[in-house]
């Protein structure tokens, strides 16, 4: 499982081709809303469910794969990019994990990804 209070890890940057690497594991009717990544790792936002990926290793092929599903969220809060500042937050608190936070850098869709949490928690 990643280590989520790894700060660095989570400096994310919109990448859509990061989202190839969950495809097999989605569900018939589950979509893709939007992929991050930063050097080698990243994170899937579904219609369903958070998918965080660790890549390890020297080559790459060995992958961890973070299920996190909106139903077991009990809060969450964004934080925007502004003007000067350009970065965005996520935290979102889980049931049985705690505070899992990530950090965005660039264009990202956090009003989307904020509806779509809402709709699972209200």
């Amino acid at each position: 499982m990643i280590d989520f209070n790894n700060k660095g890890f989570f400096k994310l940057k919109q990448n859509p081709d990061f989202a190839e690497k969950v495809t097999d594991l989605l569900l018939d009717d589950e979509h893709i809303v939007d992929s991050y990544k930063t050097m080698r790792d990243g994170v899937v936002f579904t219609n369903k469910r958070i998918i965080a990926v660790n890549v390890q290793g020297i080559t790459g092929s060995k992958k961890d794969f973070t299920s996190l599903p909106y139903k077991n969220i009990v809060a969450y809060s964004i934080e925007t990019s502004g003007t000067f500042d350009l970065d965005s937050e996520l935290e979102i608190y889980f049931s049985a994990i705690g505070k899992v936070k990530f950090e965005f850098t660039g264009k990202s869709s956090m009003l989307e990804i904020s509806k779509i949490i809402s709709g699972y928690l209200l």
